[in-house]
């Protein structure tokens, strides 16, 4: 079994390579630091610890302030990952390989727990699937990938196994805990756990931490951090509304009408091709494929997954394939329990509500690994072919987890054999999205505006974390909320001032905002 390195020993590795690179010392020690911070910030003096191995006379506040810095790290690659991945560097894989190492370190800082285990291997996740299209040891991605993740796995069931005996939580797992796989083969289900973390309630781990900014408690911080995700946890997203029946041609022509997404539009024609074909086929007498109709859309976020998923319900109602054609969108927290044996019964209410339609599961890789999301995903494949004549799911996700998820589990296998990916929008696309969501405003985009719009976008980094098309609808919210602000003390502004957009008033994340 792999040893999991100490902290220390892991930040020293990460500066070799570090070296090797060509990156400065002090800017991946930084890194380094802070993504440990973040992934280790829920244990109980988690902080004293790392205070101790990443040396210097600091506290609970740098250490606070280090995991602030680190959050967005734990589901996407740090900067000086992702810089040198998009340059094609050849230590790129060696640089993931170790910050992946820092997580593992990290698990183990302070008293262990389920949550900084399931916290390390997500952003374990997110840093060695941050080197598309390069092998780290020769082998095709996946095979690169899935090899790291039995060295990181290996060294988390050790700390997994030190939680059973400080909670006294019983373990389920062959070797006494429920990280341990024993035998169990590399592509069976459970086989990698922890993609997407876990709190003890089945939530994911970090979501009000990271999309809200909220405070941490150091000492003794798991249990408010728990508190506020069991807080936070949402109700299942109704279904939609069922929108008046349109046709098959109607829906294509708004599918095409969206900016960009070229292969993605292929795709979807495509499919209507063969299903129209084999609908004339069965009433023709002849026997038809046994085709299925469940999708995995990959992509970064902001890519236009759901809004194509919401057009695909449609066109299989439009063809007699849904009875219905409403989509029900949800995400782990909606289809795990808070205990064994509710989880089943949660997702198999979730999916009842989207019969007749589609079932749009977001991040489904987190679903992957631990025993409640196994639970969810046993659960689905058997409603999936309960209600195989009137249910499609499409799962979405990045590319390369959602690779292993789908790899991990015969039964998603045989029932998701058509992946449609997302690619990221060019400029011309993003301005071309901005221009018609103001339209739809009712606010005008000149020529300056428009060349303001673009000296943003060159100054965004294209990672996995960057918006694509959320990122045009922020800007243009920030905009609105700065032409508000200038008319503030226009008594009787006429429609063109109502309407009129300024390049002032565009800012990006990292302009400074002047009103208050």
């Amino acid at each position: 079994m792999p040893t999991s390195p100490s902290l220390a020993a892991a930040l020293a590795a990460l500066l070799e390579v570090a070296g090797a690179a060509d990156v400065e010392e002090s800017v991946a020690r930084a890194e380094g630091e802070s993504l440990a911070a973040a992934v280790a910030e829920g244990a109980p003096g988690a902080y004293v610890d790392w205070v101790a191995q990443t040396g210097g006379d600091r506290g609970a506040e740098d250490f606070a302030a280090a995991a602030s810095r680190g959050r967005r790290w734990r589901s996407a690659p740090t900067t000086t990952l992702h810089d040198l991945a998009g340059s094609g560097h050849a230590e790129a894989g060696a640089y993931a390989r170790a910050l992946s190492e820092i997580c593992t370190a990290a698990a183990a800082l302070g008293e262990p727990s389920e949550l900084t285990v399931h916290a390390a291997a997500q952003a374990a996740a997110a840093q060695l699937s941050a080197v598309p299209g390069r092998s780290v040891a020769g082998d095709s991605v996946t095979e690169a990938v899935a090899g790291l993740w039995h060295e990181v796995m290996g060294q988390l069931r050790e700390v997994g196994a030190r939680v059973g005996e400080v909670t006294g939580r019983p373990q389920t797992g062959p070797q006494g805990s429920p990280l341990d796989l024993g035998d169990v083969p590399a592509w069976a289900p459970g086989a990698f756990p922890g993609l997407g973390p876990v709190s003890a309630d089945g939530g994911r781990a970090g979501r009000v931490a990271a999309d809200e900014g909220a405070p941490h408690d150091i000492p003794g911080g798991q249990p408010a951090l728990a508190a506020r995700q069991e807080a936070a946890a949402p109700a299942v997203t109704p279904a939609a509304p069922v929108e008046p029946e349109r046709t098959v041609e109607e829906l294509l022509a708004e599918l095409d009408a969206l900016v960009g997404l070229a292969a993605v539009k292929g795709e979807v024609h495509r499919q209507v091709a063969v299903l129209k074909v084999e609908a004339k086929r069965a009433a023709a007498g002849l026997k038809t494929p046994d085709l299925t109709r469940h999708l995995v859309f990959t992509g970064n976020p902001g890519t236009g997954k759901t809004t194509v998923a919401r057009l695909v319900g449609g066109i299989y109602r439009a063809l007699g394939l849904l009875s219905k054609g409403q989509l029900v969108e949800v995400d782990r927290s909606e289809l795990v329990a808070g205990y064994l044996g509710q989880t089943a019964t949660k997702t198999a209410e979730v999916v009842a509500s989207a019969a007749g339609g589609v079932l749009f599961i977001d991040e489904a890789y987190s679903l992957a690994g631990d025993q409640y999301g196994t639970e969810a995903v046993d659960t689905l494949v058997k409603e999936m072919e309960d209600r195989r004549d009137d249910l499609v799911v499409i799962v979405a996700g990045y590319p390369v987890p959602m690779e292993i998820f789908i790899a991990q589990n015969p039964g998603l296998a045989s029932r998701f054999r058509t992946t449609i990916e997302f690619a990221d929008y060019s400029d011309d696309e993003l301005v071309a999205i901005f221009r018609q969501l103001a339209a739809k405003a009712d606010y005008d985009v000149t020529d300056q505006v428009e060349d303001r719009f673009r000296s943003l976008l060159q100054g965004q980094e294209r990672g996995a974390t960057f918006g694509n098309g959320r990122y045009a609808r922020n800007v243009l919210e920030s905009a609105i909320g700065h032409q508000a602000w200038r008319l503030k003390d226009v008594d009787e502004p006429s429609v063109e001032q109502l309407r009129e957009l300024r390049p002032e008033d565009l800012s990006g994340p990292s302009d400074g905002e002047d009103q208050p």
